[in-house]
């Protein structure tokens, strides 16, 4: 009778919207995204925002009720679930919500004006596309519980700098605009309502959804068919509050003087209620239509929507996958030293000498198998600066050949002194 073999397992593909990340090789997008990563956390400290961690997931109503019920992350887009207890539970699908609950929940208000910045990965049920993972991860920074204009201005050069540190400031502009204060807000609200009422029938079945809702989201409208009353709607600067007014010339002188340079675009809005003042995007034509990079803005009313005390906040968030993608690749850090033992003893040995090398600060690396001619063709191919050589000959005077795998010059040393040796070099 045949021999019945069990057919192999199919193996489950990853989730569609998300992705795999192997670094080592100079094209691994990796590689670019850890440079993204260390570049952030290198500027933030200049800025003195202190890192800050907040659980990968929260209650569900932190999210609705700082995203807003009605909008299409809230509505279509959240991964949402009851755990055991029975809890709504949501995969955060962005920061601010999460660190503002902190802010109200852990007491950090004794901190304030708090600034922190984190990064990390973010969860969104959404088509993917370029530079979009249903899976994606952000860089963020906040300012919590000051008010005053230098906030954003600092919020503003720190993403500027990065932006430049990076090396992708190059074809990103940033977009300001301003939302006024809240009786500025309102006073505009009303007019826009006026305004896209009387042309309602020229309007998309969403936008008339958004009208008495959320009519700020019409101004951005991608439908063809709001455009033409999109662009003809009344702008917030006439009905800007001298406050409110002065609020947003301080800021643009402020980032004047700091020689970062911007354009007004006053169709750049926020739908939500919360959101005051200052808001911006740094925009790219490098990446198609969805081209923001970094963006933010002031939200004085979020803390105290979650339940909090009135408290002025402001921040930005930034994809790294993004950015990544504008990014050249970095060099990759090659193992200064190569160790290559032959035979058991010498293989005994080198576990020690690697060990030690490597604890005085010493980069290296040694393979696990091969003859002398493989082992020396991966460590010319890995870019190793120096090949430490160990036989059974080398071990018994004490010492290890030393190469040079650039010049090919090979010298004895001591066991004993190849640390430093090396560290003098």
């Amino acid at each position: 009778m045949a021999k019945i073999e069990n057919p192999r397992p199919k193996t489950p593909n990853a989730v569609r919207g998300t992705q795999d990340m192997l670094g080592g090789t100079a094209q691994a997008f990796q590689e670019r995204f850890a440079h993204v990563v260390a570049t952030f956390d290198r500027v933030r400290s200049l800025y003195g925002f202190h890192r800050v961690e907040v659980p990968v997931f929260e209650s569900t109503a932190v999210f609705a009720r700082s995203l807003g019920e009605s909008t299409d992350v809230v509505s279509k887009e959240m991964y949402t679930f009851d755990d055991r207890g029975g809890d709504s539970i949501t995969l955060r699908p962005e920061f601010t919500a999460g660190i503002a609950r902190a802010y109200i929940t852990e007491g950090w208000q004794q901190y304030a004006p708090l600034k922190v910045a984190t990064h990390g990965p973010l969860f969104r049920y959404e088509r993917p596309q370029k530079g979009r993972f249903r899976q994606f991860h952000q860089l963020d920074a906040e300012i919590i519980g000051s008010g005053e204009p230098g906030a954003d201005i600092e919020l503003l050069v720190f993403a500027d700098q990065l932006l430049r540190e990076l090396g992708v400031s190059e074809g990103v502009t940033l977009h300001l605009n301003t939302l006024g204060d809240g009786e500025s807000r309102e006073a505009w609200r009303a007019a826009l309502i006026a305004h896209f009422e009387s042309h309602r029938d020229q309007l998309s079945e969403e936008s008339i959804d958004r009208l008495h809702r959320n009519p700020l989201r019409i101004l951005d409208s991608k439908d063809p068919r709001d455009r033409p009353v999109a662009d003809s709607a009344p702008d917030i600067d006439a009905y800007l509050t001298d406050e409110a007014r002065g609020f947003f010339e301080k800021v643009t002188a402020g980032l004047d003087a700091a020689g970062v340079a911007w354009e007004r675009n006053a169709r750049l809005v926020r739908g939500l209620d919360y959101y005051r003042h200052t808001a911006f995007e740094f925009i790219t034509d490098r990446l198609g239509a969805q081209g923001t990079v970094l963006g933010g803005g002031r939200y004085d009313g979020l803390i105290e929507n979650l339940g909090g005390p009135s408290t002025p906040a402001v921040g930005w968030a930034a994809g790294i996958e993004r950015l990544a993608m504008l990014t050249d690749a970095p060099e990759l850090v090659a193992p200064a030293i190569a160790v290559i033992p032959m035979g058991d003893a010498a293989e005994a040995k080198a576990v020690g000498i690697i060990a030690d090398l490597r604890r005085a600060g010493l980069a290296c690396d040694m393979g696990y198998r091969g003859n002398m001619k493989k082992r020396m063709q991966r460590a010319n191919a890995s870019g190793a600066a120096f090949a430490i050589i160990l036989g059974d000959d080398e071990l018994a005077r004490g010492e290890a050949a030393v190469r040079d795998l650039q010049s090919g010059q090979q010298e004895a040393v001591a066991l004993d002194r190849l640390i430093e040796k090396f560290t003098a070099l």
